[in-house]
């Protein structure tokens, strides 16, 4: 491709100099012979950039489409991971329920058999290990949502690209292909007036 673009822009050069050459010798007497010149240069630099753009268009959204394909595999990869993660979560949550009654079963025994001092600092002891195991259960459920929030939008982002892309027909690639040709035509005007 590069090559194709180098060799398209040596002769375009060369298209060009003779032309430029011709009318700064000779002033503005052969306008017309300019002309064709000019009508000569844009048909082949016309011809260049649809023959560059014929060859490596297809290609390239061939390519992007197989990417965004696996982008999509890849993401339902990662959704499926992170629903695991969530169950292990959920799965953890319900472990740490468990403990925390077990360990206030035990205060309980403690605080029986101990006088009011130890039944204070049991019951301080329980209380510290009730609001850690709550900030963890807590921090633990913000990060897992957080996780399935972000995949959830690059899911929706992919997908919706996936749309775009499916409605961009013919006729769109034609107008955005003849409006990138006005936009030249104009330059080329305004460069040749100024």
């Amino acid at each position: 491709m590069r090559r194709s673009i180098l060799s398209t822009s040596f002769v375009l050069f060369l298209l060009l100099s003779p032309s430029a050459i011709r009318a700064e010798e000779k002033g503005g007497a052969e306008q017309g012979g300019l002309k064709v010149w000019e009508w000569a240069n844009f048909a082949l630099l016309a011809a260049g950039l649809g023959y560059v753009i014929g060859k490596n268009a297809g290609p390239a959204f061939n390519a992007r489409g197989r990417r965004i394909r696996k982008e999509m595999v890849e993401a339902e990869e990662a959704k499926r991971e992170a629903d695991t993660r969530a169950a292990e979560v959920e799965r953890r949550l319900a472990h740490l329920a468990d403990e925390i009654a077990a360990l206030r079963a035990e205060a309980q025994r403690e605080e029986e058999a101990e006088n009011g001092r130890y039944a204070s600092n049991t019951a301080a002891e329980i209380a510290k290990i009730q609001a850690h195991a709550e900030q963890e259960i807590t921090s633990a459920g913000k990060a897992a949502r957080m996780e399935l929030k972000r995949h959830a939008a690059e899911l929706a982002l992919a997908l919706a690209e996936q749309k775009l892309r499916a409605r961009i027909t013919p006729e769109t690639e034609d107008r955005l292909v003849r409006g990138f040709v006005k936009n030249v035509e104009s330059s080329v005007s305004a460069a040749q007036q100024g």
